[in-house]
């Protein structure tokens, strides 16, 4: 079973990696866009969340192209270093996303708005 998951792997990486690079440069520039035209302080951080989802495709993509080279060298298990960055950036993401709703939730307590414009002083 371990050669037929390996086979599999080999398979998959044996595609280009341009498909997947094309994906992920089109999420980034759509999370930047995002980030800078979005006034809503929940909108700006899916504009973030975006961009971290455009990293763990790059992360996977590149590791499945390194499967090709380490399945030429004999090596029985897959590398797992773009998955393991991708989980990363997820546990990652989900802590910024606890955080940044707090602060979000704060200025709409002090503010009564979500718009990150109207929320430019800060006062204690």
């Amino acid at each position: 079973m371990g050669t037929l998951a390996l086979g599999c792997d080999v398979l998959m990486a044996s595609r280009s990696v341009t498909p997947f690079l094309l994906v992920g440069a089109t999420l980034f520039c759509l999370g930047i866009f995002t980030v800078i035209t979005r006034k809503n302080a929940v909108a700006v951080l899916m504009g973030v969340e975006l961009i971290l989802n455009a990293a763990n495709i790059n992360f996977v993509a590149f590791q499945r192209m390194r499967v090709v080279e380490q399945a030429n060298a004999a090596i029985q298990q897959p590398p797992l270093s773009g998955h393991v960055f991708a989980i990363f950036v997820i546990i990652l993401a989900a802590a910024e996303a606890a955080v940044a709703l707090a602060i979000v939730l704060s200025i709409y307590r002090n503010f009564h708005t979500s718009d990150v414009d109207q929320a430019t002083l800060m006062k204690g």
